[in-house]
């Protein structure tokens, strides 16, 4: 069952640890492979310097500005693409970096995608990495996550937040590095390594 829009227009800091668990499903190339959501990033648009959408609406960050539920994709460091789920209320850019997630089907996909992964917990160990096993690039920005006949969808994103969360300083930002708006299962192992920068430490993300 895909994603319920109401539940993602919202804030980024709450939509962010409540889709852990969730699963994103991609048919991307004929060839599914569906990820559990292990870690994540809040990014809160105008309100935060270290998101793209700092500076306003952009041909680059219009999707970022709603509705809710879509899929945002960007290219970094000139080689990978990268994968964030829109979040807030329509026309104000919000959205949820997804770091790292278990690949839960299509695993001879996924490995084929990323045949430089030692083990299977590495396959989508990072958001790039995430992006790959996906199939996600230019062709997928925009996607609308909560709609059954899209190719990427979003599933089993919960109603409450869970029980226990880790929460941390976002990663590769030099902007806004004091806020943990970086959040994550504890002890899974797919979960990428902690970055310096700020003390790791686990309990409840923000409160609606």
């Amino acid at each position: 069952m895909t994603a319920d829009r109401s539940r993602l227009a919202r804030p980024a800091v709450v939509v962010a640890p409540r889709l852990l668990g969730a699963v994103i499903v991609s048919d991307v190339g004929d060839a599914r492979v569906a990820i559990r959501l292990s870690e994540v990033e809040a990014y809160e648009g105008q309100d935060d310097p270290a998101s793209h959408a700092f500076r306003g609406l952009t041909p680059r960050t219009a999707v970022m500005f709603g509705p809710a539920g879509h899929l945002y994709c960007y290219f970094t460091y000139g080689m990978h693409w990268c994968a964030n789920v829109v979040c807030g209320v329509d026309g104000v850019a919000a959205a949820v970096l997804l770091r790292a997630g278990e690949v839960v089907d299509g695993i001879d996909v996924a490995r084929s995608r990323r045949p430089a992964a030692r083990k299977d917990t590495e396959l989508a160990r990072g958001p790039a990495r995430l992006a790959t096993c996906l199939g996600l690039a230019a062709a997928q920005n925009g996607l609308d996550l909560c709609d059954p006949a899209s190719p990427v969808r979003l599933e089993s994103v919960p109603s409450r937040r869970p029980a226990l969360v880790a929460s941390g300083p976002r990663v590769g930002i030099s902007a806004a590095t004091e806020l943990t708006w970086r959040f994550w299962r504890p002890d899974d192992p797919t979960v990428s390594p902690f970055k310096a920068g700020g003390r790791k430490r686990v309990g409840p993300p923000p409160a609606d």
